[in-house]
């Protein structure tokens, strides 16, 4: 069967889960400004570790204009647990001065415009376009790329081309729930090296590409 016929399958049986992502939680809880700056910087962190860090962040900072404003040595102590904190920690105040002055305190709708923003590539531009402006968009980190894969919906090497071959092979309806539940499920179930295949509730549709090991 072909993998375009598997996937409203599948995404209709993840939305069954009980599912807690970091991006789902700020969706409904922050606005737009905060959803941004929370993105930058999950970037190649853990959101068990960036979650707490953000919301400490953001009692100091609550706004764009606190962060602009903020000295880079305090903020850098703040989020130091998480990787790459002294890039993170220039590009979260330089977006926040780009917003108040280009923007006038409103995060851009557009992905063009997001990408021009420090420290923003495609993967968190789509999320801020999905989790802060419900517009459409497929963001790709490493467990939608590891999951698509392995289920055979694509055949990628990076997350890049992923995304590419998403948007042609998912019905346009789900696009702003593919992170959510592919994240969810890569981080409980499709774990990077040992799948628990045994408990795994959209099995029967996975061709468990490239796995070599699983529970």
């Amino acid at each position: 069967m072909e993998p375009k016929q598997d996937i409203p399958k599948v995404l209709n049986r993840l939305s069954q889960e009980k599912s807690h992502t970091m991006l789902g939680s700020f969706s409904t809880k922050y606005d737009p400004w905060h959803i941004l700056i929370g993105t930058i910087l999950s970037a190649r962190s853990k959101d068990e570790v960036t979650e707490p860090l953000c919301e400490e962040l953001f009692k100091h900072y609550p706004n764009a204009k606190a962060l602009a404003n903020a000295n880079s040595k305090d903020v850098e102590r703040m989020i130091k647990r998480i990787g790459f904190y002294r890039n993170k920690t220039k590009h979260i105040i330089a977006t926040s001065k780009i917003i108040l002055e280009k923007y006038h305190g409103k995060v851009p709708e557009t992905m063009e415009e997001l990408l021009h923003l420090p420290g923003v590539g495609r993967k968190v531009a789509g999320c801020v376009l999905v989790y802060a402006h419900s517009k459409d968009a497929i963001p790709v980190d490493t467990h939608v790329h590891r999951v698509s894969n392995r289920l055979g919906w694509v055949k990628t090497k990076k997350p890049e081309q992923t995304e590419q071959a998403l948007m042609k092979l998912v019905p346009k309806k789900y696009w702003q729930v593919v992170n959510d539940y592919l994240v969810w499920h890569g981080k409980t179930t499709c774990k990077p090296i040992t799948p628990e295949c045994s408990r795994c509730v959209v099995r029967k549709w996975c061709k468990r590409v490239g796995v070599k090991r699983w529970k």
